[in-house]
């Protein structure tokens, strides 16, 4: 991530979107994942991302959504509450030109899950760190449509953070740490 004038950047690192820039507004809690850590979530999921239909429940800058449709995804629903954030979304979606495979929703994560009746193959849980999320949203997917038997869940959250409690039939596939950050991909019934 990198401060430019006009605002904060960070890029796109792989696909047909690689080395294109997203522009983020400065919000509370807004801190994109970085290249190396999204470099290796991509790489243990480079076979499952083409055609995949990819949720990113707490959109922020929304590299993680737009990575994962730069990379062939077939569908990606980008969820983010704040309206500021999300009016940055719509400009990096047109940029980019995946209007077709990118869909964005304006409105609150937990909100949106219970009224979700789509399954995905991927999602990527990145809730805003020191405010407690990341357990809700897990426990919100357990009754959710959203989780496709199969599915990979990615999960990020603060390093010295208590991990998040995974429900039964999910299991932990990789994970890692970098600097302040605790990442991994779960599976679904695997």
């Amino acid at each position: 991530m990198s401060r430019q004038t006009g605002g904060n950047r960070v890029r796109i690192i792989g696909g047909d979107c690689r080395g294109r820039l997203l522009q983020f507004p400065d919000a509370p809690g807004l801190r994109p994942t970085t290249d190396r850590v999204r470099e290796t979530l991509f790489n243990w999921l480079q076979f499952e991302i083409q055609g995949a239909r990819c949720l990113d429940l707490f959109a922020g800058s929304g590299v993680l959504g737009f990575e994962a449709a730069s990379r062939g995804a077939g569908h990606v629903v980008l969820v983010e509450q704040s309206r500021r954030v999300f009016a940055m979304l719509e400009k990096n979606r047109l940029q980019l030109k995946l209007d077709d495979r990118v869909e964005l929703v304006c409105m609150d994560a937990l909100q949106w899950l219970a009224r979700n009746r789509e399954a995905f193959d991927i999602i990527f849980l990145d809730p805003p760190f020191g405010q407690s999320m990341l357990q809700s949203a897990i426990d919100a997917l357990v009754d959710s449509p959203a989780v496709r038997p199969g599915a990979r869940i990615y999960i990020e959250q603060e390093s010295h953070d208590e991990r998040a409690v995974l429900p039964e039939g999910w299991r932990m596939l990789r994970e890692k740490v970098a600097g302040q950050v605790r990442y991994g991909l779960a599976g679904v019934g695997v």
